[in-house]
């Protein structure tokens, strides 16, 4: 005889512990199969750290995620997800069937760095720390995903929600959250999430429930190009450029919503002697709120042909005037989850059984592509500690890691249901 445990309603306040919460929340890590997967996450200690070393010593490069992909498909089948398959983007999804299949809990980690092609990735240790580029983001989330899933194995914990675990690509830079974007284009999947838990990076405080919207553009001004002597007076690109560069950088930015506005990137021209035909930059627009940021992308637009016009106007034109072609590379929207969310509530939960100060913060994760659908979804820490993030000594301190694991696999417990012999 199986029976169901959930919390069916926690009464839950970020700024005053109630009683039932921390009821609801203890009785869970009470159940014998709760008790063994957390005993787990103390006992393999080592090789969750090694399983972090594996898959970040795998070169990840964004849309070059093939080959991590491929190991964390043979790790999902030997943790006995099932059944395991890769989508047509690169996605790898393990189910863990709950009693329920029309239930699902979505566990979800990225496997692609900031890092390009070619660069060498090798960990190493440092004293407590191990550093490599992507040790933290995202070896600390995909670590924390192997670990769950055998945690739940080996327990033999049984959920009322069936799990989906994911491996994702597309988190970083350009990639523009295309893993989850195709990951929820499934109008059948969308329906059966009920909530999704992004594990990025290190960290057991951290609650992103808030999506941050960015926009980012590739700006390419082209012309005729020529001889910086023989060919003085054509338009050129570059002094187009770099007068919308002056302007944009006096737009108006509000303190409230938080907005910014960057210019990250510029390249053109083949020589010092030479005018040049074609010169671009990549800007990134990013706000609490979308108005802001399609205002910023009507300035963007405005300054930019502005600019284009006033170089054509004061050079000579008759070998071919300027163009302009303004690129949309990366649309990511924002979006933001109710503080009566049943996941916040989850998790505020657990966070008062365990002792843990929430901290709440707006991000561009994962986790805004559910967010902007309407479906409850977090983001989360794998635990540990790390700094120089997107740097070549990105380091990670596994220290207290149990912590963050032991948090997300009460909350997954809580959502998605027990069921206890």
């Amino acid at each position: 005889m199986l029976r169901r445990i959930s919390m069916v309603a926690v009464l839950f306040a970020m700024s005053a512990p109630l009683p039932a919460a921390e009821l609801s929340v203890g009785s869970v890590e009470r159940l014998p199969a709760v008790q063994r997967a957390l005993q787990f996450f103390e006992r393999e200690r080592e090789w969750i750290l090694q399983q972090q070393i594996r898959a970040t010593s795998i070169p990840a490069p964004p849309f070059h995620e093939e080959e991590r992909a491929r190991y964390l498909e043979e790790q999902f089948r030997a943790l006995g997800l099932e059944p395991v398959r890769r989508d047509s983007i690169g996605n790898v999804l393990g189910t863990r069937a709950g009693a329920d299949p029309e239930h699902i809990v979505l566990l979800s980690a990225h496997i692609d760095t900031v890092f390009p092609p070619g660069t060498l990735v090798e960990v190493r240790k440092q004293g407590s720390r191990w550093v490599a580029p992507g040790i933290a983001d995202n070896g600390a989330g995909i670590a924390a995903l192997l670990a769950l899933a055998r945690a739940l194995q080996e327990s033999k914990l049984r959920t009322h929600a069936t799990l989906l675990f994911v491996a994702n690509v597309g988190e970083e830079g350009e990639g523009n959250l295309r893993g989850m974007q195709a990951l929820f284009s499934d109008p059948a999947l969308r329906r059966r999430v009920r909530a999704a838990i992004a594990i990025d990076g290190s960290s057991h405080e951290r609650l992103t429930a808030k999506a941050l919207g960015s926009r980012r553009f590739h700006v390419t001004v082209r012309g005729p190009g020529g001889h910086s002597w023989a060919d003085f007076g054509l338009p050129n690109p570059i002094q187009a450029l770099a007068r919308a560069i002056h302007r944009l950088a006096e737009v108006a930015i509000p303190p409230r919503p938080r907005t910014i506005f960057n210019i990250g990137q510029i390249e053109g021209g083949t020589s010092v002697n030479a005018i040049p035909f074609q010169a671009s930059m990549k800007v990134d627009i990013r706000s609490e709120e979308e108005p802001e940021i399609e205002r910023l992308e009507r300035a963007l637009r405005r300054i930019v042909a502005e600019a284009v016009a006033e170089e054509n106007a004061v050079a000579d034109t008759k070998r071919g005037a300027l163009t302009v072609e303004v690129k949309v590379i990366g649309q990511r929207p924002a979006g933001e989850l109710p503080a009566s969310a049943r996941i916040i509530e989850v998790f505020g939960a657990v966070d008062q059984h365990l002792g843990i100060k929430t901290q709440m913060q707006r991000s561009s994760t994962d986790a805004n592509i559910p967010i902007s659908l309407g479906i409850e979804a977090v983001a989360v820490g794998g635990g540990g500690r790390s700094g120089a993030s997107h740097s070549l000594q990105e380091w990670y301190d596994p220290s207290g890691r149990e912590r963050a694991l032991k948090r997300i696999l009460l909350a997954v417990a809580l959502l998605a249901g027990v069921e206890e012999e």
